[in-house]
């Protein structure tokens, strides 16, 4: 690649990643929030490696490099061209355009739908006794380890409510209420998924609140019991800042 070429790159591609971590939230998208400043950083630095390399480029005298001769002789005294830029360089330029004018957007039902839900880690003997409100707010991920391992049955009758993004299913009744969690970026992701039932399903992606009881299938507090919920009330709301976290749902301060 042309060295300008190489300089316009770099340049583009730091302004992208300073564009999306530092004056927007759209780097959530694909990474956790730690990892903001080493984003920032990186962006930075190749903003300054690609004003280098420019400024270098142009000071007199600076020889031009392979790229830039336009021909040379082999050992046959062949003349051979060099000066075109290789098709494929090109498209290094997309990536670090779309930071700029359009961001990929975050995953979603279309990624969810393709994995199965991602299973419960740990084993647990001994849970804490769940508070006495109604509806009663619980994560995905604690809505599943107390239906397959808790063994005094306390989700047994209880109202509770939930929070994900809607997973149309392909086959079977219902729709999955899901949260797609990530270790590091969202090439890791893996989903976390309660089945529901008793609702027409919402437009995929659309985030949502549920308010039911466990669907009972399969022996509660069990590895039999199934992990779905019958839907009473099913509610649209905003997506929160950081989706890939298996979170509860606060309220916005007012």
């Amino acid at each position: 690649m042309k060295r300008s070429l190489q300089a316009i790159l770099l340049v583009l591609s730091g302004t992208g990643l300073l564009h999306i971590s530092l004056l927007t939230d759209l780097y959530l998208r694909y990474v956790k929030d730690w990892m903001r400043p080493m984003l920032i950083a990186s962006g930075v630095l190749l903003l300054l490696l690609g004003v280098a390399d420019a400024w270098s480029h142009r000071r007199p005298g600076t020889p031009r490099d392979e790229g830039e001769q336009g021909t040379y002789e082999d050992h046959d005294s062949h003349p051979h061209d060099h000066s075109g830029v290789p098709r494929a360089a090109w498209l290094l330029f997309l990536p670090a355009l779309s930071m700029l004018f359009y961001a990929p957007p975050a995953l979603g039902a279309y990624t969810a739908s393709r994995q199965t839900s991602k299973p419960i880690a740990v084993q647990q003997d001994d849970f804490e006794p769940l508070p006495s409100i109604s509806p009663l707010p619980l994560t995905l991920g604690d809505f599943a380890s107390r239906v397959g391992q808790d063994p005094e049955q306390a989700l047994k009758g209880r109202s509770i409510q939930m929070t994900g993004f809607v997973t149309p299913v392909e086959r079977g009744e219902g729709w999955d209420l899901t949260r797609l969690l990530i270790n590091c970026c969202s090439a890791d992701a893996q989903a976390v998924k309660v089945r529901i039932y008793g609702s027409e399903t919402p437009p995929a992606d659309t985030w949502v609140t549920v308010v039911g009881t466990w669907h009972a299938d399969g022996t509660l507090g069990t590895s039999s019991a199934t992990v779905a919920l019958d839907a009473r009330t099913v509610s649209k709301v905003d997506r929160p800042p950081n989706w890939y976290r298996d979170a509860l749902l606060l309220p916005l301060p007012r």
